[in-house]
């Protein structure tokens, strides 16, 4: 009787895998999440990350002297500034001057004059001051806004250096940081977003 010869040759043996796919799966997307919290953390501190302090009392009551703002540097580069925006920029984008922080009375196209202490803006007046303004400055007579700048003024009307003065004169759109929007607790209140 013939034996039965063993077959030659190499053998192969399926391993058992160490990691399933499913497994695979699930730490692919804990990956994904933690990627996706870095770049939301990374936009987040990008768009909203700079804050500033008010510098002097020309924006009381809204904000005070020494109180810590926040800045939404992206709102900008989507949309326009709008009247009642309180706004943080470098004066002339001197980048050697501290921040200014003004409230938005005027945008492109407004007409500004300011009469009687009252401040018009396209003829209507402009209600955001307690008081009568005592200097008119350059709005006196009465000045178009050109294309790109705005014109700023302190809500403490009287204690401020703002679009009225012709050093600082109207604000361009490219010296304009970005949007106040968030302010840490002041004198007499908490923590919160700016109005």
């Amino acid at each position: 009787m013939f034996k039965k010869k063993k077959a030659s040759g190499l053998v192969f043996y399926e391993k058992k895998r160490l990691v399933s796919t499913k497994e695979i799966y699930f730490i692919l997307s804990w990956v994904a999440i933690v990627a996706g919290a870095i770049l939301l953390a990374y936009v987040a501190v990008f768009a909203f990350g700079i804050r500033t302090t008010v510098i002097g009392d020309s924006m009381e009551p809204a904000l005070y002297n020494g109180q810590e703002i926040m800045i939404n540097r992206l709102v900008y580069n989507i949309f326009e500034p709008k009247v009642g925006d309180i706004v943080v920029f470098k004066p002339n984008g001197n980048e050697n001057a501290h921040t200014y922080v003004k409230r938005v009375v005027a945008i492109p196209g407004d007409t500004v004059r300011i009469t009687d202490g009252v401040m018009y803006v396209n003829n209507e007046v402009i209600d955001y001051f307690d008081d009568i303004i005592l200097d008119a400055g350059v709005a006196g007579a009465e000045t178009t806004i050109g294309e790109d700048e705005y014109f700023v003024v302190g809500d403490n009307v009287n204690s401020s250096d703002d679009s009225r003065n012709a050093n600082i004169g109207n604000v361009k759109i490219d010296t304009i940081i970005g949007k106040a929007w968030f302010h840490m607790a002041g004198r007499t209140e908490g923590a919160g977003r700016i109005h």
